[in-house]
């Protein structure tokens, strides 16, 4: 009986320091690449996040006078960039850096004012470090695999302004209105998964972003 409430007490630890190393291997992979080609002499531009930004493959290639950084992790959450601000974000010392996240904590039902409370301790990190780093929050983007939660990913994109809104060093790139055509979304954004975006997608994405890179 001692020993099952010992068991007890400890299980919840254990279930935490396995869910804390969820990315581990994924962000090792991101240190070994960037700690190869980095250059800590210049400026840096982070642009992390979730899937959607991962898959920006071109981001270097788009703004060849920046020296860009891209820690975006598949599946991540705000809760994980949370967990991993030093190793994603602050290890390279960034004048900017872009987020986007929200996206899968819509989907796994969490609430946009839980989003934002994480959101917060992020950017809260974040200034802690510096305070002069500028923040660009991209809001949550529409998506064919997820438009039944579009009212949620609005109510979040709202929320997420108002905390943009509020703060000087922080700025809200909407990605969402440029996604739809007449209200509706436009289908040639996304690969057949339709969640994630094609070339034409990130193209869009490129139109918005890069009034906030300078």
């Amino acid at each position: 009986m001692r020993i099952f409430l010992i068991l007890c007490l400890i299980s919840p630890f254990f279930a935490t320091s396995q869910k804390n190393r969820v990315f581990e291997s994924e962000i090792i992979g991101i240190n070994s690449k960037y700690d190869s080609i980095w250059d800590s002499s210049r400026e840096t531009i982070v642009f992390t996040g979730s899937s959607s930004i991962r898959m920006w493959h071109n981001l270097a290639e788009l703004f060849p006078e920046e020296q860009i950084v891209n820690t975006g992790i598949g599946g991540s959450q705000a809760i994980d960039l949370l967990r991993y601000t030093d190793e994603l974000i602050l290890k390279y010392k960034p004048k900017k850096v872009f987020i986007y996240q929200g996206d899968n904590d819509i989907s796994s039902k969490k609430k946009p004012k839980e989003i934002i409370s994480t959101f917060k301790k992020i950017i809260a990190q974040i200034k802690k470090q510096n305070d002069k780093i500028k923040i660009v929050i991209i809001s949550a983007k529409p998506s064919i695999a997820r438009y039944h939660l579009k009212s949620k990913y609005k109510k979040l994109n709202k929320k997420l302004q108002l905390l943009c809104d509020k703060d000087e060093q922080l700025v809200f790139a909407n990605v969402w209105d440029i996604m739809f055509k007449k209200r509706k979304i436009k289908s040639d954004l996304f690969l057949n998964d339709g969640l994630h975006m094609n070339a034409n997608g990130y193209n869009l994405w490129y139109s918005v972003i890069k009034n906030y890179i300078k």
